[in-house]
């Protein structure tokens, strides 16, 4: 039986975030930087490096509710910006779940629909399904990333391109965070310059695909490393996304670098991919916790494939002057395949996250 392809949806970094958006209007929002906006009765994450114990930065926040769920769902993901933490691993990045049940935010939801944020269902056939505790199919994705790609305005991208840079939060302007281990209470928290998060679908931009730009960087790395690209390239690039490769003498850790080139070709700005429940994009040969991710530290059910974080991503979150960047190949993030959230719940759940580093550090410079 054929395995049931998962719609891929794809983020590009939208308008810039204007002051401190507050209520609704911020939490139903997905944005990269900034500071993580807080669910009702949910407290914001606010972690710190498993390093060197400082405030890590956000780097993504996504608003994810699932189809078939009372609740309304966000992820954050943080990451430590000191350059002695930049390529710590897992030791340096931190997921976050959070959620709270629609049926107490009815105002909330009234001031969403005033907004022109109303939600928008990628998924459909959804079982009804419970909350902690109680027995449920898993949930699907109805995911509303709170941008839609058409409310991007007329904007000088290159120009803010050039104001991107990491500030550091007034201090204070951070609520306090729930007492646990591995959470501090910092007076000033690592900041990037906060952007929106719009989202495309992957198929519509599948009748456009120009690899020229994928060819050049495989030269480059073909150079550095020897092998044969040629024979790679000699593949066509698959229209149902089920990738056929000829056998050749090339390394399997090459067949995956090109695999995931080829795939990211058709929109090469991408941000963010999402895909609740179907495959990653891998970079690099994928370890074992890939195929098996920890199990949920709460409920004990297996996680899930959710979304990851991409390579142009990496240029968004650097600042030469301070002496900040995040660096990485794709961020795989992982999260609960019940989505369980305990009644009455008010601290954010942490989930996993896999880093796979860029095979070739110059090739997404």
């Amino acid at each position: 039986m054929a395995a049931v392809r998962r719609p891929v949806l794809l983020g590009l970094r939208d308008a810039a975030v204007r002051g401190r958006p507050t209520g609704p209007g911020a939490w139903t929002a997905s944005k990269l930087g900034g500071l993580p906006d807080a669910l009702p009765a949910v407290a914001a994450p606010r972690p710190v490096c498993e390093r060197c114990r400082q405030p890590l930065a956000l780097v993504v926040q996504v608003y994810c509710p699932l189809e078939g769920s009372p609740f309304h769902r966000l992820l954050h993901v943080f990451a430590c910006p000191r350059p002695r933490c930049g390529s710590g691993g897992a030791r340096s990045w931190r997921v976050f779940r959070s959620q709270c049940l629609q049926v107490r935010e009815n105002e909330a939801l009234d001031a969403q629909q005033e907004n022109g944020l109303a939600a928008e269902d990628w998924c459909e056939g959804a079982d009804d399904w419970g909350g902690d505790g109680e027995e449920a199919s898993p949930p699907q994705p109805t995911l509303d990333f709170g941008n839609d790609s058409n409310s991007a305005k007329d904007t000088d991208w290159t120009a803010q391109l050039q104001d991107l840079h990491l500030q550091d939060a007034v201090p204070g302007a951070a609520p306090p965070a729930p007492p646990g281990e591995g959470v501090a209470l910092p007076s000033v928290v690592p900041q990037f310059l906060p952007y929106y998060i719009c989202v495309v679908d992957e198929d519509d931009y599948r009748g456009f695909v120009s690899l020229d730009h994928a060819h050049s960087l495989l030269r480059e790395y073909q150079q550095r490393e020897g092998i044969d690209v040629e024979q790679l390239l000699s593949q066509s690039l698959p229209s149902d996304g089920d990738e056929k490769y000829e056998k050749t003498i090339i390394k399997s850790g090459d067949k995956i670098f090109y695999k995931f080139m080829k795939r990211i070709a058709v929109c090469q700005e991408q941000i963010l991919r999402y895909s609740w429940s179907g495959e990653p994009l891998f970079l690099t040969c994928p370890t074992s916790e890939a195929s098996e991710p920890p199990a949920c530290s709460h409920c004990g059910v297996r996680r899930t494939f959710e979304f990851q974080l991409m390579p142009a991503l990496v240029s968004m979150l650097r600042n030469a002057n301070l002496g900040f960047s995040v660096e990485f190949g794709t961020i795989l993030i992982y999260t609960c395949e019940k989505s369980c959230w305990p009644q009455n719940h008010q601290t954010p759940m942490e989930e996993f996250c896999i880093i796979q580093e860029d095979p070739d550090e110059l090739l997404f410079k």
